[in-house]
């Protein structure tokens, strides 16, 4: 409220925005008293650093080839080594900490989008439209994901964009799930009956009082799920239905040095490294994003 003040904002907004920096401030007490959430923000953080700022990081060009300088051991000018075409695989891990951050962030866009979509108007309107919609995704997660998205590659072409297209067209079913769930449970609120009586349409009812309320569970599944999302896409680069060389893709780097990893771990090493790394700072982060926002936890902090 002293921020409020310095500001010079009027008594009344200054009453609206109250409990809302209220709300603010206890989420970051709870932030900083959640060993999960800080170890997985801290390792999320540092990996956005790198992959928003590997421009300047990069002390090589990831893709230019010294074949006079290959399988060269991690040392001083090379801290991670080379690999069988004498390119830098420190510099190469760099750069792809933003292809998996463009793959992560672009998936989870797209998922998202379709889930949320699909699971609202399944579960508000139900009936024939819910059947359908359930059906419907109940086919897509009758297979594993990691097998449908290598289908959708193999029948596309393997590529970066189509590897983002193959992971979204899998991975929505979750979201669809999770909101049918919450927007069945919403419409059957006491308040969404009143505003039902207030002449509210249903669209309007839909889209301004039960998605907003489906928010918090959509942010806390997306967090859990992104590890997922850089394990599959890791795995169509390892397969060669990814990404395709030379980008610098952690799965790419991991299935070219596994033919030399008794004599030269390093090529394979360090690209693995930074996938299990990424992966337990998401899971880390995903479950204490979770603890956060559970309501049950925030009365009792």
């Amino acid at each position: 409220m002293k921020v409020l003040d310095a500001i010079g904002l009027s008594p009344d907004l200054r009453r609206q925005l109250g409990p809302i920096l209220q709300d603010w401030r206890h989420t970051v007490y709870l932030w900083r008293h959640t060993p999960l959430a800080l170890a997985g923000g801290l390792i999320v953080g540092l990996f956005l650093a790198v992959a928003l700022g590997g421009t300047w990081l990069l002390p090589y060009n990831p893709n230019a080839q010294d074949l006079a300088n290959q399988f060269a051991h991690p040392s001083g000018a090379h801290i991670f080594g080379t690999d069988q075409f004498g390119r830098d695989l420190f510099s190469r891990v760099i750069a792809g900490a933003w292809i998996e951050l463009e793959i992560m962030g672009i998936v989870s866009v797209i998922s998202v989008a379709i889930g949320v979509a699909v699971g609202l108007v399944s579960g508000y309107f139900g009936g024939w439209i819910d059947e359908g919609a359930m059906r419907i995704t109940d086919m897509f997660m009758a297979f594993p994901r990691l097998i449908l998205a290598m289908a959708f590659t193999a029948a596309f072409g393997p590529t970066l964009t189509t590897t983002i297209i193959a992971i979204s067209l899998v991975d929505w079913t979750t979201y669809a799930r999770l909101v049918r769930a919450e927007s069945r449970r919403i419409k059957e609120q006491p308040y969404i009956e009143a505003i039902r009586c207030a002449g509210a349409g249903q669209i309007r009812i839909m889209l301004l009082h039960v998605l907003p309320m489906c928010a918090s569970p959509v942010v806390v599944q997306m967090s859990l799920r992104a590890g997922t999302v850089i394990l599959t896409a890791a795995g169509l680069g390892f397969l060669g239905l990814g990404a395709q060389p030379p980008t610098p893709e952690w799965g790419i780097m991991v299935s070219e040095g596994r033919s030399y990893l008794v004599d030269q771990w390093w090529v394979s090493t360090f690209s693995g490294l930074a996938i299990a790394v990424l992966v337990l700072g998401l899971n880390l982060l995903g479950d204490g994003v979770r603890d956060i926002m559970d309501p049950r936890i925030r009365r009792a902090r």
